[in-house]
């Protein structure tokens, strides 16, 4: 087990200064451009594929760093750049971890290496859960895949929304119900191959933020795929439902979902998702506070402002701390038993939407144009708490973990 540590190792910050290099000078100044034409950042993609950033060896060199820190430090340096296109680079990695995380070594073999492409023809990948009637509640999940015996193949019919690259990915991967009785235990994943037919793009979102990162609806009108295409196969679904049938049948005691579980343990990626974006905020404030002036001097000097950039940055840290600090735990196979994960990501997110909002106020009207990054920060970080568990649900999480009562 690693220890804990607040400071990064001789390889992980020549990481940290190698993606905030290319943070500052490729996704920075392509930011603006591609928040207003509200599409996939397809060049810029491109070129993090080109040195390395865009790619399964990269994010699985950071998973597994066995301090815990890679993803969260990855993130944050991303995200610090733009929020919109640093998600259409890392959105791929949802599907991927839902592969890697629920599927056979053939799999894992076979669609991550899809779901990327290469340098000269990137690709995209779309993970879909969330559906019209079931965002938050799983357990309301009307999305049906059914098991044809005599083709082996599953037939999948129903419509997923808010879904990253949904539509224009090589490869979807689609959570769906395979036995209605279980509620959120008779759900499983499915890979849906390039070109399957009876797989649409249905409506393409217009966002307040994160408009350079694709989401859509998915539609999926009796999707046919192979029994290959069932995430760890029919043996194991089986073994599984058996099991949550038996449970069910003498009434015992509740089993965390693993959807849920997964969430769980993935919000702190989340949570310095939003750190990256408050601190880039923060940075903005900071510089324009020590060189406006006004009435002869910079506005730093007056305690209004400046006891603003101390909560602000006071905030920042703590957030990271906390960010940290899940992560570890999860590397390391620590419990939540707090709910950890969710502290970091509630906390670190509803620190970005008012950072954000406070370099606003510290730019003034100047802070209301598009002339500064700001105005677009503050759209972005609007994001964070409300995907991946809303602010609401995660301090559900929380509650329902430390009472260990039912809390609606």
């Amino acid at each position: 087990m690693a220890e804990f540590t607040m400071e990064l190792n001789d390889e992980q910050k020549e990481v940290r200064d190698w993606l905030h290099g290319f943070a500052a000078d490729v996704i920075r100044p392509a930011a603006a451009e591609w928040d207003e034409r509200e599409e996939t950042p397809w060049p810029v993609i491109q070129e993090a594929a080109k040195v390395g950033i865009y790619s399964l060896d990269f994010y699985a060199q950071q998973y597994f760093d066995a301090s815990g820190l890679g993803i969260p430090m990855a993130m944050e340096e991303l995200f610090w750049g733009d929020a919109g296109i640093a998600l259409s680079i890392v959105g791929t990695g949802l599907a991927a971890v839902g592969v890697l995380a629920n599927g056979t070594e053939e799999q894992i073999g076979t669609w991550i290496p899809q779901m990327y492409g290469d340098a000269t023809d990137v690709k995209v990948a779309a993970f879909c859960s969330s559906e019209p009637d079931a965002g938050s509640d799983v357990a309301s999940m009307r999305t049906r895949a059914v098991y044809d015996e005599a083709k082996d193949e599953w037939v999948i019919n129903g419509t997923k929304t808010w879904a990253t690259n949904g539509g224009i990915a090589n490869v979807h991967v689609v959570v769906a119900v395979v036995d209605p009785d279980l509620g959120s235990k008779g759900h499983a994943s499915f890979i849906i191959p390039p070109g399957t037919p009876g797989l649409a793009q249905g409506q393409k979102f217009k966002k307040h933020g994160i408009r350079a990162s694709h989401t859509a609806e998915v539609v999926l009108d009796h999707v046919r795929v192979p029994g290959s295409c069932l995430l760890g196969g029919k043996e194991k679904l089986d073994e599984r439902l058996a099991r949550a049938r038996e449970k069910a049948r003498k009434g015992g005691e509740r089993v965390k979902n693993a959807a849920m579980a997964t969430f769980e343990a993935s919000r702190p990626a989340v949570g310095a998702m939003a750190v990256g974006t408050a601190r880039a905020a923060y940075e903005v404030a900071l510089d324009y506070a020590t060189t406006r002036e006004q009435f002869g001097r910079p506005i730093i000097d007056n305690q209004g402002v400046a006891f603003q950039l101390a909560d602000m940055r006071t905030q920042i840290d703590a957030a990271r701390l906390l960010v940290w600090r899940a992560s570890w735990m999860a590397i390391n196979g620590k419990p939540f038993t707090a709910a950890e994960g969710s502290m970091s990501k509630l906390f670190a997110s509803e620190t970005a939407k008012k950072v954000t909002a406070q370099a606003i106020q510290i730019l003034g009207g100047n802070g209301y144009t598009r002339e500064y990054p700001v105005e677009r920060m503050h759209r972005d970080a609007a994001i964070y708490t409300i995907f991946e568990g809303t602010s609401e649900i995660q301090r559900l999480v929380i509650a329902r973990t430390l009472s260990g009562m039912p809390i609606r």
